[in-house]
């Protein structure tokens, strides 16, 4: 009797100590962590003389739990220039300065640990001071901001990205026209495209200009993603079993054949969705039927580009499909009379069509398009404005 009684009291105790420990597993996974973000912040061109740039930009931490305080011990600030020219002779320096509301910064420029309060900001400026020759080459400022968080999580590190141009090419210079079999196609020069950017803006500023009155604007899917700030550095991805077991499959060409490039696909759909378009992609192949784990996958499976992807700084980074195409074509219209599209061509002749206005032909578009006319790379012509030959036969 007493042999069984201790039984019972030790199934139950064993039973109270997993329940206890799956609920402590349960609150853990539920608590946010150290959910202290940077943003991007705003960026300008103080200085631009022939020897001397002074770039600005004033960003904010946020902490964004809603119960924790998240201190920040650490904030530094690495820049990498991309020019046309070489950068012998150019020096580059930076100095934070923290703008806390309660706490002054220091003469000494030393960033002293700081608790950022529960659903609070502080804000920060980044002062990038460039010398030396020919700086009129550079191109843009790759600034990696490092900064450490510090609360229930841990010690966590983490790294802002944020590219800010430095050139601008003309708006007013007309652009090249190329001849396609139903429409003259104009590939439209801008700057580095970035995170700073809106995308309204950026056609005001480079098409606008050479706008006429049934013309049509194209986008690519990757430089509308960059303005969207949908990149990852491979550093700040954590491959996890799926993501390292299925890369392997794919073709070396693939995006998806790494598992950096792999797990970003499975943050965006899901461990589960990736397992399923897998195998259901696998028996679908052998029975003659290829291509059918993107179909599975979803729309970001074909849209994410890895490391090499696109044109530098961004060609290290994975660089993830755009999101709402649709709402930003209807926004480019309502705010331009254009009719507009994103699109994602490649030299293969193969021309997708993300997103359009009612009032733009498919037919037209992959006519127009099929020889690849924009340019993600040094051409920086990721805006095509096209010109129907015809009012009428194009519309739908």
């Amino acid at each position: 009797m007493i042999t069984e009684i201790l039984t019972i009291g030790i199934i139950v105790l064993a039973i109270l100590i997993t329940l206890s420990w799956l609920a402590l597993e349960l609150q853990y996974r539920k608590r946010p962590g150290n959910a202290l973000e940077l943003t991007s912040g705003d960026w300008n061109l103080a200085v631009a003389e022939p020897e001397k740039y002074l770039l600005v930009g004033e960003m904010e931490l946020c902490n964004c739990t809603k119960s924790l305080e998240i201190m920040v011990p650490e904030v530094q600030a690495e820049v990498k220039l991309l020019s046309n020219g070489s950068l012998e002779g150019v020096n580059c320096e930076a100095k934070i300065t923290p703008f806390h509301e309660d706490a002054p910064a220091r003469t000494d420029n030393y960033w002293f640990a700081y608790i950022v309060k529960v659903g609070k900001k502080t804000k920060l400026k980044i002062s990038i001071d460039i010398q030396g020759n020919n700086l009129e080459q550079l191109k843009s400022a790759w600034i990696k901001v490092n900064y450490i968080t510090y609360g229930p999580g841990g010690r966590i590190p983490k790294v802002k990205h944020i590219i800010v141009p430095l050139k601008f090419p003309d708006s007013n210079t007309t652009p090249n026209q190329r001849e396609a079999k139903n429409a003259k196609v104009f590939p439209i020069r801008t700057h580095l495209l970035t995170e700073l950017d809106d995308p309204i803006e950026i056609i005001k500023r480079y098409v606008v200009p050479h706008a006429q009155r049934g013309d049509i604007v194209t986008i690519g899917e990757t430089p509308l993603a960059l303005i969207q700030g949908r990149f990852r550095h491979p550093t700040d991805v954590k491959p996890g079993w799926v993501a390292k077991r299925i890369c392997y499959f794919f073709l070396p060409t693939s995006s998806l054949a790494t598992a950096c490039g792999m797990q970003t696909l499975v943050d965006i759909v899901g461990p589960i969705k990736v397992l399923i378009a897998f195998f259901g992609g696998s028996i679908a192949k052998i029975l003659g039927q290829p291509g059918m784990f993107y179909q599975l996958a979803g729309e970001q499976a074909r849209l994410i580009d890895d490391v090499t992807g696109t044109l530098p700084p961004y060609d290290q980074f994975i660089v993830l499909g755009p999101e709402n195409p649709q709402q930003v074509v209807y926004q480019i219209q309502e705010a331009t009379g254009l009719g507009a599209a994103i699109v994602d061509v490649n030299d293969l002749k193969a021309v997708k069509i993300l997103a359009a206005t009612s009032n733009v032909s498919q037919s037209l578009l992959e006519e127009a398009l099929i020889s690849n006319p924009a340019g993600n790379a040094d051409e920086q012509t990721p805006i095509v404005l096209i010109r129907p030959l015809s009012s009428d036969e194009f519309r739908i």
